[in-house]
């Protein structure tokens, strides 16, 4: 296991906590959309692209700082699900909001089942991925619900996913908190 001080865990620790900060940002800003131009705004289909697209590019930039994109296979495969995911969902923004989550729904599926695997992986380097194994089940079973609630007959919005997003904030910052608590209390021990 590497030590929780070392500059990776130290970069794992800092990649968490901008994700985490993305995803507040962006809740705040699918609220205030909602909020002020309604759910099928163009700010709210800006958003809905976004998204996807910034997941694709964080995972791009965590596999190649973690030893390059062959050595992470989980994560090479999620940039590629996420890129086609943001073409999807451009494609979705203008077909019907039921498409919009239905899109949203199959990503969370698999950035779920790809999220546990790298977590799994990390686990034996860096210990204590428990917080991103069990971010990458509950994302699996988002997915199935927002499927399940693209069938539906009332109207899905932005905020119908925003949910997803403060699930996963949640799940980076505590990561992040709980890797830097522990970075803490070896320093203190070895100090």
């Amino acid at each position: 296991m590497q030590n929780q001080s070392s500059p990776q865990s130290s970069w794992l620790r800092s990649y968490y906590f901008v994700r985490a900060l993305f995803s507040i940002g962006w809740i705040i800003a699918a609220v205030l959309s909602a909020t002020v131009s309604g759910s099928q705004s163009a700010v709210a289909s800006v958003l809905l692209v976004i998204y996807p697209a910034w997941d694709a590019v964080a995972n791009l930039v965590d596999a190649r700082s973690n030893g390059g994109l062959k050595a992470n296979p989980a994560q090479t495969f999620n940039v590629a699900v996420s890129t086609i995911t943001t073409f999807a969902v451009i494609i979705a923004v203008l077909n019907s909001t039921y498409a919009v989550l239905a899109v949203f729904g199959i990503w969370a599926i698999f950035s779920g089942l790809l999220q546990l695997s790298a977590a799994v992986r990390r686990w034996r380097v860096y210990g204590a991925q428990w917080v991103m194994i069990l971010s990458g089940a509950q994302s699996t079973l988002a997915g199935g619900f927002m499927i399940g609630k693209s069938f539906a007959t009332t109207p899905p919005s932005i905020l119908d996913i925003a949910p997803y997003a403060g699930f996963g904030a949640f799940y980076f910052l505590l990561s992040a908190v709980w890797m830097t608590v522990a970075a803490y209390r070896k320093a203190a021990v070895q100090g």
